[in-house]
């Protein structure tokens, strides 16, 4: 059974920076294309930036030269370092992960809550 669980959100003023884990069990994170998305409030969910198997990186515009995704295979976790956050941001941010491909994720984590105040 694969499990994806996130943490640490929080609050955080504009400029700060968080970072983001996502725990994952049941799938071999060398293996797996992952990803962070978002969603904020009465918005859809967006994608935030893929890390594919083969180590491979994108960002949505929004992310780029902000935030950086990262793994650690060992600890079969996933990471999102946020940087120079704006209120923007804020949103629940989530982690897919799928074993085949990059899009259409099968399995989410519960997310996180991030918010960025002025």
């Amino acid at each position: 059974q694969v499990q994806l669980v996130e943490s640490g959100g929080g609050s955080v003023q504009v400029g700060g920076s968080l970072r983001l884990s996502c725990a994952a069990s049941g799938i071999t994170s060398s293996r797996a294309c992952m990803a962070w998305f978002r969603q904020a409030p009465g918005q859809e969910r967006e994608w935030v930036t893929t890390l594919g198997s083969t180590k491979i990186t994108t960002y949505a515009d929004s992310a780029k030269g902000r935030f950086t995704i990262s793994k650690d295979n060992a600890k079969n976790t996933l990471y999102l370092q946020m940087n120079s956050l704006k209120p923007e941001d804020t949103a629940m941010y989530y982690c897919a992960a799928d074993f085949i491909r990059c899009t259409g994720f099968t399995y989410w984590g519960q997310g996180t809550q991030v918010t960025v105040s002025s």
